[in-house]
Order: C-alpha cells, then structure tokens, then sequence
C-alpha cells in the first residue's frame, strides 16, 4: 500500500536530522589508562627542611555523579548549597608523614575522618602542627593533625565557610586559627518563588563600563538573595582546646587575616549595592582592623562598586587596593593606590604609591614606594630590605628593587628586563619563615639571598641555584641541572652545609624527591667527589607499559626568522625504517613583543615522559607521531601589535612544524590532525580556515566569534570598535565558509571561563552545518572549561580517537583540483 505523503515527509525529516543518543564511552585502552592511572601523591616540605607530608588521591578524576550535584552559580562563583563551599574542588584522600631522610619511612596520619575529602592544608607557623578541612555532605569541618603524634582530630563542630575562598588561617601562637564559620543567625536558605516580582532592570548613566564577558554572574534580585545568604559568616578565633571567640559582625567575609604576631585581624567585608557586569572581586569591600579579642580598631576603607574601572591589562581601579599585613613586622598593613587614575593611557611620571599604616593605625600612612608602572608585589625581608616589583604589560616591562623600608627614599635597581624574556630570567628569591612563622627574604649576613628558578636556556631549561649579592648586584651560581636529568630546586634545607631538596626526573623516571649536598667533603688524596645525591622518596612509574616512548625536542625556523620549538613524541619501538606516521600537532599560540624573545627555547628533552589524557601527547599510544607544544608565536614588535599579522603567522609556524617532522622522515604531510583547549581550540579553528596543511582538527572549549568578546580577548588590549578587521579576520564564526576540513568540537557545557560561553561552540557549529561543512559537536554535561569527570575524560578520548582514526590515520589520498588549486579528499 503506498505510504502518505505526509508521512514520508516527516519520516525523511526525522532520519537526516535526528542525533543519536550512545550514552558514555570508553576509549581503546591505551587511552583508557592513562585517565584510570593512579595519581601520583603530592608533596609538601616544612619550613624547616625535616618532614614531608604526603597527600594522597584515590583517583586523579571525580564522577558525573559528583558533578552532576547541586550548583549555585553567583557572581563569577561555583558554590556548593549543602556545604556553602566551592562545587567543584579537587580533594585528598589520605596523608602521611615522612621525614625528611634516605632511612624514613612512611607514617600514617590517624584520626582522619572517614570517606575523608580534604583540602585548605596548612603547617602551623612553627610546623609542628597541620591543619585541613574535611567536607562532607553536609558542611566543612576544620581538623589538626600533631606532627609529633602523627593523629588528627576534629576541632569543633562549627561548620566553616569555604564559599569565599580559604575558610581558616593560622595565628603566629600556633595555639589559635582565624576562621570563617557559618553562624546560627543566618537561619535557613531565602525560599525563592519561581513568580518573579517585576523585571531585571539594568541602566547606564553615559559612563564607560567595559569589561570581559565575565560567565555566572548575578542575573536578578533572587541571585542576589541567595548570594548574600551564602556568603555570610562570621569571624571567630577558634583556640586548639576548642574555645570560641568572636570578630566583629556576621557579613558577606571575603578574607579575615591575623597580623603577624597575632594581636590584630584585618577583616574584608563584601557589601550591596552588588553588580550584574563584573563578579564579585569588583563587588563593594569595607576593610577593617579588629582586635584579637573581638574589638573594633579602625575601618581602613570603605571601596564602592568597580564597574567603571579603565579598560586594558595596564589598568587598576581608584582608591586603596591589595591590602595586606608587612610579614617582617608585628602589625604593619600596606595598601596600593593608582595616582593616574588607574588608566593606562594618561601620561604619569607615577602611576602606583605603596603605603604603610602601623599599629595602632592612629597615625598617617607612610609613603614606602613610587611605582613608575604598575605595582606587581613585595617580597619582605627585615627592616632594612625588601624586594619591590612593577611592570607594564604593553611593553613587558619587569622591574625589581631593592628598598629600604625604613629609609624607602632611594630604591636600587636590582633587574630590569622584559617579562618575555625568560633567558634572563634570574629566578625568584628562596624565603625562610621568621619569628612570626611569616615567609621572609632568606638573608644572609653578607646581604645576600639565594635565587631559584627555571633556568631557560638555548640548551633548553635547567634550573638553577644562585647566590645573588644585593650590594653589589654580582650573581654567583651554587649549581644547576645537568644532562641527562631535569632536576628542580623545591627547597634550601640548610644553606651552610649546602644541603637542597630537588625534584629529580629523566625521560623514564618518574620524579622524585633527593637531598642533594652542594658541599661534599673531599676525599684524601683525590679530587673533590661529586655532589652527593640521596633519593627520599620512590613514587612509581604511573603507566610503566607506555615506558620506551621515544622524544626529541625539534629545533627550526619559520620563514621570516623566528625559532620554533617542538617536543616530537613516536611511539615505542618506532624505527625511521619504518615510514612516516600520521601525525597529531597538539599547540597554544603566545603573544610577543620581540622575536627574540618568541625564538628562545621552551622545555627541557630531559623532563618524564608524561603522557597527559588531556593533551595530544596520549595519541602516541595509539601509533601518531605527536608534536607536542609546537610554539606558535604571534610576534608584534614596536607599534605593531602581534593579532594585526595573526593567520599569517599562525600558519606559518604549523607548516614549518610539519615540514620539520617531514624533514625527519617520521611525519606523513598527507595524513596530519591538529588540536587544541581553550585558544588552541580557537588556533585550530582559524588554521583548518585559512590553510590546507591538516585532514582534521580537534578543539575543545573554544572560542570563535570575537565580536562576542568585544572588550578584549587573551592578549587583545584593542576593543572590537578599535580593530574591527583584526576581529573579524580572526573569527572563525565570519569565516566559516573557508572551512574545507572535518572539525570535531567538544565544550564543557558549564564552561565559566571568560570568552568560552558554550554558546561559541553551538553558534559556531550552526554556521559550519549550514555551510556544509564536516563538522560534529560533543556537549558534555556539568562540565566546565576543564573536564574532571571520569566518564567525560574517557569519552571526550573516545571522540578524539574516532576523529583522528577516520579522518586523519585513514584519510583518503590527497588529489588536486586542476581548476582551483586545492586539494581535495579532506571529507
């Protein structure tokens, strides 16, 4: 019998439009074990060199269950209703104890709490305690651990208040700690009506408000309800014997910190009016110093609302900003204020005044810096020395001086380079906790402090021990890594003896911690032995059936000059013999100022083979040659800025990536994949667009309408009004008629990072569809900008590993179209 037409018709429609539902999936299981591999245990020293503490995850992932839990999302944050603590934390499952010797062995810490989730830990100031929290279903509960005794109790029953921030901080006495508890004021939950009671009315009075396109912010009156109520808590000193002591008035408390020797809490109160533009770090704060005791002091300022702060990296709000206490005195607060303005575009001898206010906060604040740019930090040291840094992101100027605070009047210079340039980069200084239990300058009686840092070099990096003279700005070096280890500096355990923890790891061997003596005596009669080295702790290789994976850090050139860099990653076993291999180019582009900067190299070939589930580097298991990290450097010297040349660029680092592999002879041109997260999502858009180098692509949580992020995107200081053509030229969205290449996407559909509204991916892949391209889009559900779900990291691989199999591993053989130039086969 024949069917009716209209039955015909809605069944074609229902087969060319319907999406199959095939639930989660499990990649090939290579990929499988590197998301299921146990997670290696993170390592904490204290202060003084003696003991480590060890804390353990049960897995490196959580669960959609866990994911898939209640969420409020308020003013930038992610918070947990039943808890009033962040939604979505990583935490510990077990600790130990291990001092810190060749002969140690492990302790377990007793009277950890059930099922336990840990997180906030802290050493006392004078290390011989730890604190944490525990979360459970219902609250965050506040535990002490005694490193004598190796046990932990619970210190009280009040719940704490993570939705701020950390909930607790230790007092110098290391008998007491500061801490945010949920009040019994605060009574229940608001009940919200779903019946709204009249519209969300926002209005500008013809003042520039610009700011990023900030995710989870205050939507209406109710947001606001439920962002007051969880944000209220209540400042208590909690004794170790469990005694309670009252601060100040219940408020929205985004910060409450003891002064270094315990008498004062300076306290930082969140008010209304609230904002539906920026999240709550621009909110009104009132900042104000209380007694230990509970006693009012002084309101230092009260700051208003920051919606009109001036547009760009450069730029800061007006008034006192960054407070906090000096970590060298006993109650000494600082404070920043921008004297231009805050806007990076008037001309300012000064731009940035640091200032003083000691105890007890009766007299005038005193003037202790003059930033020429804008303030970056303070390392303090004694009264005599401390460390102030400026810079100005434009021109990634970086400035170090040495300051006297109590004569400030003639700081020294002591580094002024570019930020970029990471070759001459002379580390960060190595701090020691003072009386206080406060980290300071570790200086030495000659006026010297230790430096310690990465150590960049054209042999690649190689960090580094210094000892850096403040007098006569001499650096001498105490010892650096060599060939074939990468070794890292974590701690000075006793400088006089030359004693240092490091971190030691090659190709095959998993990091782990060493004492290693700078100092060793010589033996008689021969030359000086080498330095001794003493192996502390044995993690074990996570994945040792991937062990004998094979890399190589490439060196090349791009056309107009630049050095590029890659880390070229063939499977175990792999000969050149062999052929050439489908290849996965894995990158995240980076602005600079100067070529020579963009040309010097990053990463070391001597670092573990770590074979990341989250980057293309997890591909090797599965036969592609991986070029990992490939740089791809957007260089803007002078008053060029790097986005104006940006395609051009981009393309031309991919393609001198592949013709190096080629040159190789272990890269398959005809068969290449190139991927990326967040902007190398937004790289590999814009490369399958505007070049025909790659039979497939894979992004995850991009970005790829910029008129959607029209105050700026990544390193953009430019507006979309200021440079329409470089945000257009540079949307993948405006060019989706370019794209001749299958592109599988895949988005978090929670993503709250500013710029990759999952609303990008969604519109994006309309536009591809509607164009006719090959294109697929995974959402995957509670997932934000980085997915931590076990069941979304095995099927987002399972994705990726498809993509790859059918588009790239057994692409079609490349043909030419006589006609256009181009190649075909791509589909």
């Amino acid at each position: 019998m024949r069917k009716p037409l209209l039955y015909l018709l809605c069944l074609g429609g229902f087969t060319a439009f319907a999406q199959d539902n095939v639930g989660y999936q499990t990649p090939p299981k290579p990929l499988a074990d590197l998301v299921l591999a146990p997670p290696t245990p993170t390592v904490s020293v204290d202060s003084k060199g003696q003991w480590l503490l060890i804390s353990e995850r049960n897995t490196a992932t959580t669960t959609i269950a866990e994911l898939s839990e209640p969420e409020l999302r308020l003013a930038g944050l992610r918070l947990n209703p039943a808890t009033s603590g962040p939604s979505r934390a990583v935490y510990v499952n077990n600790l130990k104890l291990r001092k810190v010797s060749a002969s140690a062995s492990d302790i377990q810490i007793t009277g950890l709490p059930a099922n336990a989730k840990l997180s906030s830990i802290q050493w006392s100031p004078d290390n011989s305690k730890i604190a944490f929290t525990n979360t459970t279903d219902s609250k965050i509960e506040l535990y002490v651990a005694d490193v004598a005794t190796a046990a932990a109790a619970k210190l009280t029953d009040l719940a704490l208040n993570g939705t701020l921030g950390t909930p607790y901080q230790w007092v110098s006495d290391n008998q007491s700690l500061i801490a945010k508890i949920i009040p019994a004021e605060r009574g229940g939950a608001p009940e919200i009506s779903r019946v709204p009671s009249g519209p969300t009315v926002q209005e500008n009075l013809g003042k520039k408000a610009q700011a990023a396109t900030y995710q989870d912010l205050l939507k209406n009156p109710t947001d606001e309800k439920l962002f007051e109520y969880y944000g209220t808590s209540q400042v208590a000193k909690i004794s170790l014997t469990g005694t309670i002591q009252k601060i100040g008035s219940m408020g929205i408390i985004a910060a409450a910190v003891p002064s270094p020797d315990g008498s004062y809490v300076m306290v930082e109160t969140i008010h209304r009016p609230f904002s539906y533009l920026v999240t709550v770090n621009r909110f009104p704060s009132k900042i104000d110093i209380y007694g230990s005791t509970g006693s009012f002091v002084k309101t230092l300022t009260d700051t208003p609302l920051h919606e009109n702060v001036p547009w760009g990296p450069d730029a800061a709000p007006m008034g006192q900003r960054n407070h906090n206490w000096r970590n060298d005195a006993p109650a000494t607060v600082y404070w920043v204020e921008a004297k231009d303005g805050g806007d990076p575009k008037r001309k300012a001898e000064i731009r940035d005044v640091v200032y003083s206010l000691e105890a007890p906060f009766s007299g005038t604040p005193k003037e202790l810096y003059n930033a020429a740019y804008r303030f970056a930090g303070v390392t303090w040291g004694n009264d005599q020395v401390a460390l102030f840094s400026e810079r100005w992101y434009s021109t990634r100027k970086t400035l170090t001086k040495w300051v006297n605070p109590s004569n400030p009047a003639n700081p020294v210079v002591l580094f002024d380079r570019s930020s970029e340039d990471r070759y001459n980069n002379p580390g960060s200084p190595e701090l020691k906790k003072n009386a206080y239990g406060e980290y300071v300058l570790d200086l030495t009686p000659n006026n010297e402090i230790y430096l310690t840092g990465q150590g960049a070099s054209p042999e690649g990096d190689r960090p580094f021990v210094d000892i850096f003279n403040l007098t006569t700005k001499q650096s001498t070096r105490l010892w650096r890594s060599e060939a074939p280890y990468f070794e890292r500096p974590i701690s000075i355990l006793d400088a006089q003896k030359g004693l240092i923890l490091t971190s030691r790891e090659s190709q095959e061997e998993q990091p782990n911690y060493f004492i290693r003596n700078l100092k060793p005596a010589p033996k008689k009669g021969k030359k000086p032995a080498e330095p001794a080295l003493t192996q502390i702790t044995f993690f074990p290789h996570p994945y040792p059936q991937f062990k004998g994976i094979q890399k190589q850090q490439l060196r090349y050139k791009r056309p107009d000059g630049v050095d590029l860099t890659a880390t070229l990653l063939l499977p175990p076993g792999y000969k050149k013999e062999d052929g050439p291999l489908p290849t996965f180019l894995w990158a995240y582009p980076a602005e600079f100022k100067s070529a020579a900067a963009a040309s010097q190299v990053n990463g070391s070939p001597y670092q573990f083979n770590r074979i990341s589930y989250w980057t293309g580097a997890a591909f090797v298991t599965m036969g592609y040659a991986v070029l990992e990290n490939a740089s791809i450097p957007i260089v803007g010297e002078g008053d060029k800025e790097p986005n104006d040349t940006y395609v051009e660029q981009l393309v031309a680092s991919a393609k001198a990536a592949i013709d190096e592999g080629v040159r190789l002879g272990v890269v398959d041109a005809s068969r290449v994949g190139v991927g990326g997260h967040s902007y190398g999502a937004f790289m590999t858009a814009n490369l399958l667009s505007h070049s025909n180098l790659f039979r497939g692509g894979i992004a995850r949580s991009g970005a790829y309408n910029r008129t959607l992020t029209p105050f700026g995107f990544q390193n953009e200081q430019r507006t979309y009004w200021q440079a329409p053509d470089v945000y257009n030229k540079m949307s993948p969205f405006m060019n989706a008629e370019k794209m001749k290449t299958p592109l599988l996407m895949i988005h978090g559909e929670a993503d709250n990072n500013t710029g990759t509204f999952p609303i990008q991916s969604e519109r994006y892949y309309n536009a591809l569809k509607g164009m006719g391209a090959t294109a697929k889009l995974v959402f995957l559900p509670y997932e934000s900008h980085g997915y931590t779900a076990k069941e979304s990291l095995l099927h987002m691989l399972f994705e990726m590993n498809g993509w790859l199999d059918k588009y790239v591993k057994n692409a079609p053989p490349k043909t030419s179209n006589s006609k256009t130039g181009q190649m075909s086969g791509e589909k």
